[in-house]
């Protein structure tokens, strides 16, 4: 079983809701690193103009390169089928950081320790959802066996232009793309 992320691109507003849940439940920093980041892009020429916003995370992946590039064992696959950081054994090498193509993995400078999603293994344990599923006012993010959200959501892809090749780690999301999502021609921007 693999467990990921849906994420329906055209409902998201951008809002961040689910990146300062997340900032919360990890108790991190406003300043600091981001486990859960929402991007917006623009795309488009006048008048052929567009704009989506891409929440992403860990993709807990099923081939993570930062599980195979963890010198320690911190970085692991767990029987979940998510990707978990076990702090103690960490020796804040950054390897992790480097070789994930998503960014997942990064440096908590108050506390001198990599973070990253968990994906709320703690409260879906209690049987709850990640803090980002529930917080996101759109309700455009959902957790869970990716079989099961891939035959939920038939037109779901796991690549867009401005996201890494899939082929290089095997992500575990699922997105439901905006027509502007799927545009080569973007620029990040700043709200």
């Amino acid at each position: 079983m693999s467990l990921g992320f849906y994420v329906d691109v055209q409902r998201c507003i951008g809002c961040r809701t689910c990146q300062v849940a997340c900032k919360d439940r990890h108790n991190l920093q406003a300043a600091g690193p981001r486990t859960r980041r929402v991007g917006s892009f623009e795309c488009g020429m006048y008048p052929e103009v567009g704009m989506f916003h891409l929440t992403v995370s860990c993709n807990h992946c099923d081939d993570p390169a930062c599980v195979a590039g963890c010198p320690t064992g911190a970085m692991f696959k767990s029987d979940d089928g998510t990707v978990q950081h076990v702090d103690d054994c960490c020796v804040v090498c950054r390897n992790c950081m480097i070789t994930c193509p998503y960014g997942a993995p990064q440096f908590d400078e108050d506390e001198n320790m990599i973070v990253k999603c968990d994906a709320c293994k703690a409260l879906r344990e209690d049987g709850r959802n990640p803090v980002c599923v529930d917080a996101c006012p759109m309700r455009a993010i959902e957790f869970g066996d990716v079989d099961e959200l891939r035959a939920k959501h038939g037109d779901a892809v796991s690549e867009l232009p401005v996201l890494p090749s899939a082929a290089t780690t095997q992500p575990n999301l699922l997105l439901h793309a905006s027509p502007e999502a799927q545009r080569s021609d973007f620029n990040e921007v700043v709200l």
